[in-house]
């Protein structure tokens, strides 16, 4: 399961807990929803931050790759070669030199 997605549940279900844990009190649903939810957040700080940070690190690397990608794709429309095709281009470049002096 997505790192990503086992924090969101897991911030749902402190949520539930909390909201679930002041039922019996009499005070407003509203009120009740609210002081859950300040509940939840606290809890979720302590309680899910390995999940965070492995959500964290997925996100991080997603970010590094698109970033890769992006400066890739823009080097291509810009004409300008990357290493591999440089070195392409430098092979080809003395495979022409050798032919023009053997002749």
């Amino acid at each position: 399961m997505s790192p990503a997605v086992k924090y969101t549940l897991g911030r749902l279900g402190l949520f539930v807990l909390c909201a679930v844990l002041l039922t019996p009190l009499p005070i407003d649903l509203l009120l009740r929803l609210m002081i859950a939810l300040l509940v939840s957040m606290v809890l979720s700080f302590f309680l899910l931050r390995r999940w965070r940070d492995e959500m964290v690190l997925q996100i991080d690397a997603a970010v590094k790759r698109r970033r890769q990608e992006k400066e890739r794709l823009r080097a291509a429309l810009a004409g300008e070669s990357t290493d591999d095709e440089a070195l392409t281009e430098q092979d080809t470049e003395q495979e022409s030199r050798s032919a023009a002096k053997s002749e």
